[in-house]
């Protein structure tokens, strides 16, 4: 396995790269608490921030992006179309590329498979890849059928599937065609909002390595080839969730956390 560090990026379709450790900004307040987290992230390295018209705090995290003065090429930004906005994309995206205040865009997501508007919405995106309005194009909570149909009927295939991930939601054919077509998966929810932290399992092979039943996810996730966006608003989380570099999983260990759901 190559070594991941913090540094660490993964090649999209479209040639760009992406962390593979980002910040995720989901419930996070607009104004000082969005601002502080990612200015938080930023001084523990993290280069990675995700976002979204639906959260309301793009305004912020661009703003704390902007005053940390670090250079624009070393940071990916990613925002979101949210499906009420199917019919108005370019509006959408000029909206929230004004909010976050930059020059670019690095990724720009559908938010939601939108029924019957899938082929339609797509088609705007490309545009907006067309025009380098936005560096990579990508979808979130698509289905293997979804991403087949998306597929048939695209010029461009999408760089990401951002997706729920983690071991107790871990879709292995799902990992594995969109590895197979190029397609990066990026994992929401890799700590699973904290509901399975005390999990007997991962907790073993926590005490085992030194780390928190948080890292341990974490680090599964990525050694999947796995992006991952952990959401925190807590300074000793958001530097913890960063220190998954230093240690890896071995396999029989990889495939007891593949298990855990079953146990």
């Amino acid at each position: 396995m190559l070594q991941l560090t913090l540094h660490s990026k993964l090649v999209l379709n479209t040639g760009n790269v992406i962390p593979v450790l980002g910040l995720g900004v989901w419930q996070i307040p607009q104004g000082f608490k969005t601002e502080q987290a990612v200015t938080w992230a930023l001084e523990a390295g993290y280069r990675h921030f995700d976002t979204a018209k639906l959260y309301l705090n793009e305004a912020s995290m661009g703003k704390a992006i902007r005053e940390s003065k670090i250079p624009r090429e070393e940071i990916f930004v990613t925002t979101k179309l949210w499906t009420t906005d199917a019919f108005n994309v370019d509006i959408a995206f000029e909206t929230s590329a004004k909010k976050i205040g930059l020059e670019y865009i690095d990724l720009y997501l559908i938010h939601w498979p939108i029924p019957l508007l899938s082929s339609h919405t797509w088609k705007k995106l490309e545009s907006l890849l067309e025009q380098k309005l936005v560096r990579s194009i990508g979808v979130c909570n698509y289905t293997l059928t979804q991403l087949d149909e998306l597929l048939k009927d695209c010029n461009t295939p999408p760089a990401v599937n951002q997706i729920e991930f983690n071991p107790f939601n871990y879709e292995k054919e799902l990992l594995d065609y969109c590895q197979q077509k190029g397609i990066v998966v990026e994992a929401y929810s890799p700590l699973t909002r904290g509901i399975h932290l005390d999990n007997e399992n991962i907790t073993k092979i926590a005490m085992q390595h030194k780390k928190t039943p948080a890292q341990i996810m974490l680090r599964w996730a990525l050694q999947k080839g796995v992006v991952v966006i952990p959401k925190s608003s807590n300074k000793d989380r958001i530097i913890e969730n960063a220190d998954v570099f230093d240690f890896e999983l071995p396999l029989d260990e990889m495939r007891r956390i593949d298990a855990v759901s079953h146990f």
